[in-house]
């Protein structure tokens, strides 16, 4: 084997690996509770997926037909910058919006920080 055939290979393995992430993503999604635990499967390991897609793409490109991919890589860099910090916005519209917390989740940590007026007023926080 040579050096072009193991790079072949190995993106290869990186865009089915990714493509499995992709599943196990989808399987989050349809699990979890609520639209916070929903929006960290979707960003988290979504991202983790296509960033091994197109990781996968860039080094077989690389190592098949020895081109340097200025796409895949800005592909790249976008999604690594983009995706967290949408999911991150998409959660907290949903908590300034006052949806609902899983029946399975203990505590709101967040409460306290945005209502302190409320806390101090009532002695009791809620």
């Amino acid at each position: 084997m040579n050096v072009n055939t193991i790079g072949e290979f190995v993106g290869a393995f990186l865009i089915l690996t990714g493509g499995v992430a992709s599943v196990i993503s989808v399987f989050g999604l349809l699990r979890l509770p609520d639209v916070y635990t929903r929006s960290h499967a979707a960003t988290k390991s979504s991202t983790l997926a296509v960033l091994l897609t197109l990781s996968g793409a860039f080094i077989y490109f690389l190592f098949s037909q020895h081109f340097v991919s200025v796409r895949l890589l800005l592909g790249i860099v976008f999604v690594f910058l983009t995706a967290p910090v949408a999911g991150h916005l998409i959660v907290r519209a949903a908590y300034r919006s006052n949806v609902k917390l899983a029946d399975i989740s203990t505590e709101d940590e967040l409460y306290e920080v945005l209502h302190k007026d409320k806390i101090e007023e009532d002695g009791t926080g809620r």
